[in-house]
């Protein structure tokens, strides 16, 4: 959804626009005369079959559930954010960091996910600044190590994110505080790739479904099977490392396939 380009799904040589992608696969489901209710689910009983959903007052019963409600990134809350997202502003390096050929970009996190970010992006850019809030990383010793080498990336430690700053065209520059110091300053880049981590969004299914301790559904090896019999989960909902379109279309095949199978056994 909020994907400008989408340049590594299959069977788009040009690439294509995120909602465009979404767009097509809706109407192919429609072909097979797949209801839509584009509202938001409110609340869950899985406690027993039918499963009850309800969607705001309405409610309504099914033999079986697919949960594909995805995983939301994480963001610094600053209103510039939002303003050049899809702009400059990036949640995701394999998805957009292509776009960002011989330029200068930030990347702001501490973890795996940010040291992943900046490696990768040391493919296309010129240059990296990796900023983090501490002076010491999360990350794994291998993982902080080959950025660390790399010299196409410089570390900004004790540092946050003051503010985005741009024009019509997009980020141009992107104001940095020390937090020990209180000391500003700006740094010209054209991108900044939010690598703070992602939150699934299941919070309306723990009551009932086995979440791990990221909150991420679990799922059993192998399979989209939770641990409730009959509900299944695909995409980035219960996959912390692959996140990807395509991996989570995968699943979402699997769960299909899974859900059909139970409910030839149980209708």
């Amino acid at each position: 959804m909020i994907t400008s380009e989408v340049e590594n799904y299959p069977g788009f040589d040009h690439g294509i626009q995120g909602p465009d992608l979404m767009a097509i696969m809706r109407k192919q489901a429609e072909r097979f005369e797949t209801r839509f209710i584009t509202k938001n689910v409110t609340k869950v009983d899985f406690s027993k079959r039918p499963f009850k959903l309800w969607i705001e007052d309405e409610l309504i019963q099914a033999k079986a559930v697919i949960i594909a409600t995805g995983a939301s990134a994480k963001w610094l809350g600053i209103p510039s954010e939002q303003t050049f997202m899809g702009k400059g502003v990036s949640a995701c390096a394999t998805c957009d960091g292509a776009f960002f050929k011989k330029q200068d970009v930030v990347v702001v996190g501490g973890g795996d996910t940010a040291m992943e970010e900046a490696n990768f992006l040391t493919r296309f850019c010129n240059k990296i600044y990796l900023v983090h809030r501490r002076d010491e990383f999360r990350a794994s010793k291998i993982m902080q190590e080959r950025v660390l080498k790399n010299p196409k990336v410089e570390v900004i430690y004790d540092t946050k994110v003051d503010e985005i700053l741009g024009d019509m065209k997009g980020v141009n520059k992107v104001r940095l505080k020390n937090i020990k110091s209180n000391q500003t300053r700006e740094v010209s880049v054209t991108g900044i790739f939010m690598a703070i981590g992602h939150k699934p969004n299941t919070e309306i299914f723990k009551e009932f479904i086995k979440l791990d301790q990221a909150e991420y559904i679990q799922t059993k090896p192998g399979t989209t099977q939770t641990n409730v019999e009959g509900v299944f989960a695909a995409g980035d909902v219960q996959d912390h490392i692959y996140r990807q379109a395509v991996t989570a279309a995968g699943t979402g095949c699997m769960a299909a396939l899974e859900a059909e199978r139970f409910l030839e056994r149980n209708h």
